[in-house]
């Protein structure tokens, strides 16, 4: 993978990034018995990772979408967070970009902002009873929403707390919306677990329109194009000559909690302070 000569350790990696997201939502026995011990999904990834039967060679497909996120650029604007809400129809509760405030160790502040992190050995994946969530052959974390039976074990599984569970339906206009962009899929209904796509509907489109998810801004996630301040980037990270894949390799990089064996498809250039 490009920029793998470039990886830094930061604080952050080492901590629970529920505490920077907020804890995820059921109770803290729950998660335990669901993500911790020898029958968790990070146990069966941890293992695979160490027998080298985790994910396949990056060279065997040709596309694998990802995201470079620096959190030396990222101004806290939330902008991401609001077309992101508008563009899938997502209300305030349930927002699948998150954007918070956090320091460095040495006590410098910077935003810290995340989406799914669509990761290649997911353990929301692993847990689904009824195969309502997979990783389709581009990277990309999928969900279908007329399979999911809202069981909530991949919302415990997820370190990453990305995914949001639908407790009411929605009926009322999307406060985003006109805003800051037009609805391009369909509101989900009561009573399934959500998460952020990438705007799948625009790559999808995009490619059959013949144009290039990560330049051109059709076929871009709405998050990528709304950022004043170019502090995320988008392509296929098994192309080197795409945007992400560039950012990556001049750019000292992390993923967070690589530990787990998940596999991210995101990568986070740190705060200069936090090097």
């Amino acid at each position: 993978m490009a920029g793998a000569n470039k990886r830094v350790e930061l604080e952050l990696t080492r901590r629970d990034l529920l505490k920077v997201a907020g804890a995820a939502a059921g109770s803290a026995a729950v998660a335990y018995t669901v993500t911790s011990g020898p029958l968790s999904p990070f146990a069966e990834l941890r293992r695979r990772q160490q027998s080298g039967t985790d994910t396949p060679h990056e060279e065997a497909r040709p596309i694998h979408w990802g995201m470079a996120i620096d959190l030396e650029k990222c101004i806290g604007c939330n902008y991401c967070t609001w077309a992101c809400s508008a563009v899938n129809d997502v209300f305030p509760d349930k927002t699948w970009n998150i954007v918070v405030p956090e320091r460095t160790p040495s006590g410098a502040g910077f935003f810290f902002s995340r989406p799914c992190l669509h990761c290649q050995e997911a353990p929301c994946v692993e847990v689904c009873p009824v195969q309502a969530t997979w990783v389709r052959e581009d990277g990309l974390v999928m969900m279908d929403y007329d399979r999911c039976i809202g069981c909530r074990y991949c919302e415990v599984a997820c370190p990453y707390d990305a995914r949001k569970f639908n407790w009411e339906e929605h009926t009322a206009e999307n406060e985003f919306i006109p805003t800051w962009g037009i609805a391009e899929v369909e509101r989900r209904p009561r009573g399934v677990v959500e998460k952020c796509t990438f705007c799948v509907q625009r790559i999808d489109r995009g490619l059959e329109l013949g144009l290039t998810p990560g330049v051109d801004r059709e076929a871009t996630p709405a998050c990528v194009n709304i950022c004043p301040v170019g502090a995320r980037t988008f392509g296929n990270l098994n192309d080197p000559a795409s945007p992400v894949s560039r950012v990556i390799e001049d750019h000292p990089n992390l993923r967070l909690r690589e530990d787990l064996g998940t596999e991210p498809s995101v990568y986070y250039i740190p705060p200069k302070e936090g090097l």
